[in-house]
């Protein structure tokens, strides 16, 4: 029996997800340039920020001559969820090198962590998810930074009305689904999505926060019914 190639592994599951990730690339580019920035100056902040929702937001606040404090602060708030998926991700790099860690803890992206998510039945060992988050995060950077190029070099490509950005949140329904296995889940999937459209008008995007911090404490309760039934 051949060994699994965990990284290899990892690379192929996030490449139909990308999908969704090519069209809000574009848009993100397009952004960059409508923003008057340079080639070299959208690419630094592309690659070093690596936030798609946090550029965006941070582009139109710098368009509006916000000062430096609110632009940050506010890509700060946006960015708080990844504190949760480093929390999901930390058992399986307690024994991992520095670089390890500091490489995973850049490339963590809602696409990765959730792709690694709906995998992890398979990922037995630490080694062996570290190894597929690591092919998952591969392949969702260079199709960001493709698609970020090209939406920068060819501008608008495609009228608003489109909607592109949309296939993000798409990619993500096709992620959930499988994973809904029993009423459980269903019920965790329901609370979450109500939570969402009824906080999403918070400021600073904190509604994303807050829906994740109650849909955990719903399922916390919910496992710990089923433990004492």
């Amino acid at each position: 029996m051949s060994k699994i190639n965990y990284f290899s592994m990892g690379f192929r599951q996030m490449i139909p997800i990308t999908s969704g990730v090519i069209p809000f690339g574009a848009v993100m580019g397009a952004t960059f340039y409508n923003a008057n920035l340079s080639f070299l100056q959208a690419m630094t902040m592309n690659i070093f920020v690596y936030a798609g929702a946090s550029q965006l937001a941070a582009i139109d606040l710098l368009n509006k001559h916000a000062s430096s404090i609110v632009v940050i602060t506010t890509g700060l708030v946006i960015n708080l969820r990844f504190l949760l998926y480093s929390a999901g991700l930390s058992p399986s790099l307690q024994q991992a090198g520095f670089w390890t860690k500091f490489i995973c803890a850049h490339t963590l992206t809602d696409q990765s962590y959730a792709v690694m998510s709906a995998n992890e039945a398979q990922l037995k060992k630490p080694m062996n998810a570290v190894s597929f988050y690591l092919g998952t995060a591969l392949c969702m950077w260079l199709v960001w930074q493709a698609s970020v190029v090209a939406g920068f070099v060819f501008g608008n490509f495609a009228p608003a009305s489109w909607s592109l950005d949309f296939a993000v949140p798409l990619s993500f329904v096709a992620l959930v689904i499988p994973t809904l296995k029993n009423k459980k889940y269903l019920a965790v999937a329901a609370l979450s999505s109500l939570l969402s459209i009824l906080f999403y008008s918070l400021p600073y995007k904190l509604g994303l926060i807050c829906t994740a911090l109650c849909a955990i404490a719903f399922a916390s309760l919910l496992t710990k019914r089923r433990k004492h039934d």
